[in-house]
C-alpha cells in the first residue's frame, strides 16, 4: 500500500470516527455548554396569552425585540387569549421543552388562575421552568371628587362608617387583579364594600367619571390622565413603593396597612424541562435588558415598571405570591368558574 492510499484510508476512518462520535458527546457538551453558547438558532415562538393592545402583549413585544437584537433571531409574538391566560399558557406547558416556545405570563397564569379556575390545564409551578421577572404594573384606589376622602385611611374610615356593602366600587373583573387587590385592602383593613362588575377598565372609568360608582381599585394606567387632571382622585398605589407616574400618591402600605403589596407582575418562563442552561442565558440576558435605560424607557412608556428578577427570583416570588392570594381568596370565598 502506497504512502498515498495510506493517508486515505486514515482519512476515511477519521470521518466515520468523527461521525460516531458527535452523537455520542452531544450530552457531554450540553453539559458543558454547547447547547447554551448555540441557542437560539431558529425562530422562537414567545406566547402572549392576551390580545393585542394590552399591556401584557406591549411587554411581549418588547422583550421579544430586545432578545431579537442581542441574538439575532427571530422572536415571534403569537397571542393566545381565553380563559385568563389559560389558553396560551397550556400552549406553552405542553410545548417541547427546548427553549423556543416562551410564555410571556401574568401573576394570573402564574398563581392566582389555580384558585379561581376548576379543571386547570396546566400547574403554575410545575408546568413550567421560570425564566424571569420582567415588569410590574401598579393598581390606583381613586374615588370620584365627590366623595369626601383624600386618604386610603380615611377611605376605610367613611366605609365602616356607611356600613358593610354601602360604598361600591367598580373592576374590570371577578377574580381580576383590582378585584383582587381590593379583598387584599378589605382584609387588613376590616371593611366591607360592594363588588360592581364591569367588562373592561373602559367601562369602570366612564362610570367612575360620570359619579355612578364612587371608587374602583383597577390597574393605573387608564386613570392616570384623570389623575393628573383632577378629575379623578388616587388615594393610594397597591405597589410596595411609590409609583414614578404619581411619585405624590404614597402607597396604601405605608398609610397604616403594613405589608399591602398587590402590584400586577408579569414574567417569562419556559416549558419544565427545558434545559438550565437555555434557561440561564434567557434569564441572564433579561436581567441586563431590565437595567437598560431604552428597554427600561419602553416597559415605562407602557404604563409600566422594570423588575428583572432571575430565575431564582423568579421561582422564590411565586412562591410568596402563591402563599399570599391563596388566602386573599379563602378569605374572600370565591368559588372557582
Amino acid at each position: 500500500m502506497t504512502n498515498k492510499t495510506i493517508a486515505k484510508t486514515i482519512g476515511r476512518r477519521s470521518l466515520i470516527a468523527g461521525a460516531v462520535a458527535v452523537p455520542l458527546a452531544a450530552p457531554m457538551l450540553a453539559r458543558h455548554g454547547w447547547a447554551q453558547s448555540t441557542y437560539p438558532n431558529k425562530q422562537v415562538r414567545v406566547v402572549v396569552p392576551f390580545a393585542p393592545g394590552g399591556t401584557t402583549d406591549l411587554l411581549g413585544r418588547i422583550a421579544s425585540a430586545h432578545l431579537q437584537e442581542v441574538w439575532g433571531q427571530t422572536f415571534v409574538v403569537d397571542n393566545k387569549s381565553g380563559a385568563g391566560g389559560n389558553v396560551g399558557a397550556e400552549i406553552v406547558a405542553k410545548s417541547p421543552a427546548d427553549g423556543y416556545t416562551l410564555l410571556l405570563g401574568t401573576v394570573g397564569t402564574a398563581v392566582t388562575n389555580q384558585f379561581l379556575y376548576k379543571n386547570m390545564p396546566y400547574d403554575g409551578v410545575k408546568s413550567f421552568a421560570p425564566v424571569a421577572l420582567f415588569g410590574e404594573v401598579a393598581n390606583v384606589l381613586a374615588v370620584h371628587p365627590d366623595m369626601p376622602v383624600k386618604t386610603a385611611k380615611e377611605y376605610v374610615e367613611y366605609c365602616k362608617k356607611q356600613g358593610p356593602n354601602k360604598v361600591s366600587f367598580g373592576s374590570p373583573a371577578i377574580g381580576g387583579t383590582g378585584h383582587l387587590a381590593m379583598e387584599y385592602f378589605q382584609s387588613l383593613g376590616g371593611f366591607k364594600v360592594e363588588h360592581v362588575v364591569y367588562r373592561g377598565s373602559s367601562l369602570v372609568l366612564k362610570d367612575l367619571l360620570a359619579g355612578h360608582i364612587p371608587s374602583t381599585m383597577d390597574n393605573l394606567p387608564p386613570y392616570l390622565p384623570h389623575i393628573q387632571s383632577g378629575t379623578l382622585r388616587a388615594l393610594g398605589v397597591s405597589s410596595g413603593k411609590r409609583w414614578f407616574a404619581l411619585p405624590d400618591t404614597p402607597t396604601i402600605a405605608e398609610q397604616g396597612f403594613a405589608g399591602f403589596d398587590a402590584a400586577p407582575w408579569w414574567y417569562v418562563a419556559a416549558p419544565a424541562g427545558t434545559p438550565p442552561e437555555i434557561v440561564k442565558k434567557l434569564s441572564d440576558e433579561l436581567v441586563k435588558a431590565s437595567k437598560q435605560p431604552d428597554v427600561i424607557k419602553k416597559i415605562r412608556d407602557a404604563g409600566a415598571a422594570e423588575l428583572g428578577g432571575s430565575s431564582e427570583d423568579l421561582a422564590k416570588h411565586m412562591q410568596n405570591e402563591y402563599v399570599k392570594w391563596k388566602k386573599v381568596v379563602e378569605a374572600a370565598k370565591l368559588e372557582p368558574q
